[in-house]
């Protein structure tokens, strides 16, 4: 679904990021999970740089997405896919115990995966010139290099996590984009071509393109 100002879902982004986070702001997310459901929504754009001091009522981190519907108001992209998804068998099976490995395989990527990748991203891009980052690297790679090699071996010779596409697979294949400055995924080929299974649906790119539609390309001035 196309982004859609009659929509009563509203979805809170920022209307200029960095080039470097061009594509991987969060609310790609949430926009993923509404187009893969069928779900139209608008968006609220903020400034990441002068940040409305009343956003932190909402978003206690000023952080986005922020989810609102109604009376519903909600933060953190995984909250809100997993809030989009529960409405949406196309992202959660109906079958009980389907259902209930795919939500498994939503907290993993939240908490298993995401997390250490995330620390490399800290270690190569924000911290690359600091003492402490040169020695973290080299045993943070191995428990990377490890943690992949586990996913992998779960995945098996199957296209999805549990054989078809689910809000599992949304959040892993979103997880593992933190290491696109790295080799590492390459060197696990059938997890590499999970993630690029998962990015060639046409809901991922729509919502990629729909995020970079409304970015400004100029940098505000700060308030």
């Amino acid at each position: 679904m196309p982004v859609d100002s009659e929509s009563p879902i509203e979805i809170v982004t920022f209307d200029w990021v960095p080039d470097f986070a061009r594509s991987y702001v969060r609310d790609y997310r949430v926009r993923w999970a509404l187009e893969e459901a069928g779900i139209g929504y608008r968006t609220d754009p903020i400034s990441a740089v002068n940040r409305p001091a009343a956003y932190f009522a909402e978003q206690p981190f000023g952080q986005v997405p922020a989810y609102r519907e109604g009376d519903v108001r909600m933060f953190e992209s995984g909250a809100i896919v997993l809030h989009v998804a529960e409405r949406s068998e196309a992202l959660l099976p109906q079958e009980a115990a389907a259902r209930a490995r795919a939500l498994c395989w939503m907290f993993a990527a939240m908490n298993s995966v995401e997390p250490m990748l995330l620390e490399l991203t800290t270690v190569d891009l924000f911290a690359r010139d600091e003492a402490w980052a040169k020695l973290r690297r080299p045993s943070l790679v191995a428990a990377i290099d490890k943690r992949l090699g586990q996913l992998a071996a779960a995945l098996g010779d199957r296209d999805y996590l549990e054989g078809r596409f689910t809000a599992g697979d949304l959040l892993m294949a979103s997880a593992l984009r933190a290491l696109d400055h790295t080799e590492l995924l390459s060197t696990h080929p059938a997890l590499a071509a999970y993630q690029q299974r998962c990015l060639a649906r046409p809901a991922f790119r729509a919502a990629i393109a729909a995020q970079l539609e409304e970015l400004r390309t100029e940098m505000p001035e700060p308030a």
